[in-house]
């Protein structure tokens, strides 16, 4: 079992939800927490809400669109504290809108955030965790990494894409002792669905019946960090949905039958 006593954690879209859920998880285990997202206001409430010392806590805001500065931010946090013992990619958003009426910009929009800011983050602290024999990158996907979904082509295009370069890194680096973990949520009750994206680029704006009566993003954060304690190198979080997973694996005929059923929601 890992201690994440005095663990070094970088947590993104830590403003809400599971973000939010995490660094109120892992300040329970006495962790040093980087908590980012665009609202900086945000960060602070999220850190009023952590009974930890200021000196164990940063707030480094910045935007998942433009990634540029990710290796100056990661510098920024090694001045701090002298090393990153994980990074959460957690931050994005989602998407409520059929691909025949999104424009192109908006799918780009959707791997800029979903995908292309968790490769740029993940770049930018790979030598320092090289260099100290250690690390563990945990990458937030989706059950939408799994199989695609009405109105969310763009969001899982980034998710499935998420698989493929996460888990190739997790071969190429575990002889660094570096670990990887990919978390696949379900339907967990969150603001996902009033800040998903159209295909105007405005907010949904709408709380998905199938999100309401979901599991809390309280619940989905002690589980994502039993896995991380347990050394997981993936975990499905959720309710029935995330059943879909198997049925497509093991009977996928069934799987298509089921799949047109389902609101998109």
């Amino acid at each position: 079992m890992i201690d994440l006593k005095d663990k070094v954690i970088w947590i993104t879209g830590a403003s809400s939800g599971i973000g939010e859920a995490l660094c109120v998880e892992f300040s329970k285990h006495n962790a040093r927490l980087i908590l980012s997202a665009r609202r900086e206001e945000e960060l602070k409430r999220v850190a009023s809400l952590i009974n930890l010392p200021d000196l164990d806590i940063m707030i480094l805001p910045f935007d998942l669109s433009d990634t540029k500065s990710a290796s100056g931010l990661a510098a920024q946090i090694i001045n701090k504290f002298g090393r990153i013992d994980m990074l959460i990619n957690n931050g994005g958003y989602s998407q409520r809108a059929e691909a025949i009426d999104t424009p192109v910009e908006i799918d780009r929009q959707l791997m800029e955030v979903n995908y292309f800011s968790y490769v740029a983050l993940t770049k930018a602290v790979l030598p320092y965790m090289k260099r100290q024999k250690y690390g563990h990158i945990i990458v937030i996907s989706s059950i939408a990494g799994k199989f695609g979904f009405y109105l969310r082509s763009s969001y899982s295009a980034a998710k499935h894409a998420l698989h493929g370069f996460f888990e190739s890194l997790r071969l190429e680096t575990e002889k660094f002792g570096i670990k990887t973990l990919i978390v696949c949520p379900g339907k967990i009750k969150t603001n996902v669905s009033l800040n998903a994206i159209t295909a105007s680029g405005l907010p949904h704006n709408k709380m998905d019946k199938s999100h309401e009566n979901a599991m809390s993003s309280e619940e989905c954060a002690k589980i994502i960090i039993k896995a991380i304690l347990t050394n997981k190198e993936e975990v499905n979080i959720g309710g029935k949905e995330i059943l879909m997973v198997k049925i497509k694996q093991y009977f996928p005929k069934l799987f298509r039958k089921l799949i047109r059923k389902q609101s998109p929601y």
